[in-house]
């Protein structure tokens, strides 16, 4: 309990709290110093295991790099396997205007969230506003 009335509250920056590290004895610094060992531990171990385990699914827009005026819309899980199969001519919808260049990708770490908005960007508004804004 002492670290948490020498640092305030939870996991506030150690910059903040070097004016009031200095009003109390050699004791309780470093007992904060060990609370704040442990703490950046913890944090690098969670950002560590998070980046791991976090997966984005992308939803993409093609162009042409023959015909510019061709664009196709899709959705992936491995963006960069994904363009490559579409340049090797594994898609036959993509196979005719090869090579192609990503123009827009976006990540989401909702798969249905991706879904609906590849959905969303195969209609006519959604053509539209990627043609205005993407």
């Amino acid at each position: 309990m002492l670290c948490r009335k020498v640092l305030g509250r939870g996991f506030d920056s150690r910059r903040l709290h070097q004016t009031s590290l200095r009003n109390f004895g050699q004791s309780e610094v470093c007992r904060a110093e060990a609370f704040w060992a442990k703490a950046d531990n913890c944090i690098r171990y969670f950002d560590a295991t998070s980046r791991q385990a976090m997966k984005f699914y992308y939803v993409y827009i093609l162009q042409s790099e023959i015909d510019p005026k061709r664009f196709y819309t899709g959705f992936t899980e491995d963006l960069d396997s994904r363009l490559k199969s579409h340049n090797s001519g594994g898609c036959d919808h993509t196979s005719k205007y090869r090579p192609w260049r990503v123009k827009t990708a976006i990540a989401f770490n909702n798969r249905q969230k991706a879904l609906y908005f590849e959905k969303y960007l195969k209609s006519p508004s959604g053509r539209a506003f990627a043609k205005k804004r993407l």
